[in-house]
């Protein structure tokens, strides 16, 4: 969990929290409100549902978080009546390094009230998720759509006693297909009007809130509108690149001293595995981060990057936007996104917790299209430049060569010659 700069003149002392929250708000090195704090918690502190828009790495999942605890502890149940499968607090997010991230806050938040807090994820152990609801008293539950809508037909988890529900990353939710699954969940959940909902994103277009205004009663809307919608601390730089010059200049560009920890962005998930071969066969420390590796793979994974043991970091835009490490000092547009708003995303990777960053985005004349709409998304003007001539250097290796999409020489597999019809 980051933390935020004296943002604003709100401190959380002033906010009437329970000291047990407190403390543990002061362990994590919390004093000032990021100004979407300070807008929503008067009013979800005082039990309103909200809509919170807010950018990337402004301090939304402890809004939302400080929240849910301050409610549990301000209406407690005796254990002897509660009931194991029953969570009273449910955030939903659309990706697993997201809830991940989440549950991690979670518990570092409650860490001198004792709530339990229960992860249901993908790509992870089934059987033990599924102990823990059966058996244990669960209060809040972080999960994403799918699995979670696994053991609501298995009956392993009920809904209809929750407090508290809270959807993040609503946005992404929606341009990932997640909508029709949502709306199984919220069909299962307490009446809106005996729970509290709670709705943060970076963006919301119209469709979402449409279902935002289906989904709560009477909401308040907060809207923490940046100056700028990049991050003032990113020194942004687009390289004009050949297509075949982009590999070359990303591999002398990672052996400068000043990247430390890099993440490189492609739009598919072919580009990513090729690039990440391209990048072990140049020396450099990398792995992939995509939908496609397992999750106990993808955690070890993030954890080798936070230690440093792996310098670069290959992803896709849905496995980034659960990549929540301080240090990332340099973020790569390999190729430029297609959705401009994924550009913010992106480099919100780099420049957070109050640190400086940089981001460079290559365009060639397969991709720079792209760059007006980003520009016009962003509104600023990007800096264009041609590389520098030390990035230009030769790669010690030979690129490793691909035959994909060939036509197959004539005569050659398929059907035997003398089968062909005349």
């Amino acid at each position: 969990m980051e933390v935020p700069e004296a943002a604003g003149k709100t401190r959380f002392s002033d906010l009437n929290l329970d000291q047990r929250v407190l403390d543990a708000i002061t362990d994590i090195g919390f004093e000032y409100c990021t100004p979407i704090q300070a807008e929503t918690l008067p009013y979800t502190l005082a039990c309103e549902d909200l809509i919170g828009q807010a950018q990337t790495g402004t301090g939304k999942t402890a809004a939302f978080l400080i929240t849910a605890i301050q409610s549990l502890l301000e209406t407690p149940i005796p254990k002897a009546d509660r009931f194991a499968s029953e969570p009273r607090v449910l955030a939903l997010a659309p990706t697993r390094e997201l809830a991940l991230q989440i549950a991690k806050d979670a518990e570092q938040l409650c860490g001198y009230t004792g709530h339990n807090v229960v992860t249901v994820v993908g790509g992870m152990n089934y059987d033990k998720q599924r102990d823990q609801l059966q058996n244990e008293i669960v209060d809040i539950l972080v999960a994403t759509p799918g699995r979670l809508i696994d053991f609501l037909g298995s009956q392993d988890v009920f809904l209809d006693q929750l407090d508290i529900l809270i959807l993040d990353e609503a946005d992404r939710m929606l341009d990932m297909g997640f909508i029709p699954d949502v709306k199984r969940i919220i069909r299962k959940c307490t009446p809106k009007e005996e729970r509290q909902t709670l709705l943060f994103s970076a963006t919301f277009n119209q469709d979402v809130l449409n279902l935002a205004s289906m989904w709560t009663r009477n909401a308040e809307f907060v809207e923490i509108e940046p100056q700028q919608k990049t991050a003032e601390r990113v020194k942004q730089t687009v390289y004009l690149v050949g297509e075949d010059e982009k590999l070359p200049v990303l591999v002398n560009y990672l052996q400068r001293p000043e990247v430390e920890k890099a993440i490189v962005f492609a739009n598919r998930r072919d580009q990513c595995r090729d690039l990440e071969e391209d990048l072990r066969n140049q020396g450099v420390k990398v792995a992939l981060m995509s939908g496609e590796i397992a999750q106990t793979k993808r955690l070890k994974t993030l954890d080798q990057f936070k230690r440093g043991t792996i310098q670069v970091l290959v992803a896709t835009d849905v496995a980034g936007r659960g990549i929540h490490v301080d240090g990332v000092s340099h973020v790569f547009n390999y190729n430029l996104p297609e959705n401009a708003e994924d550009y913010v995303h992106r480099i919100g990777r780099t420049g957070r917790a109050g640190q400086h960053g940089v981001s460079i985005s290559f365009a060639s004349e397969d991709d720079a299209f792209s760059l007006p709409a980003i520009e016009s998304y962003i509104s600023q003007k990007l800096k264009t430049a041609v590389p520098e001539e030390d990035l230009s250097a030769p790669l010690e290796k030979p690129p490793i060569t691909r035959n994909r999409g060939r036509r197959r020489p004539q005569g050659s597999g398929g059907r035997n010659p003398r089968q062909r019809r005349s």
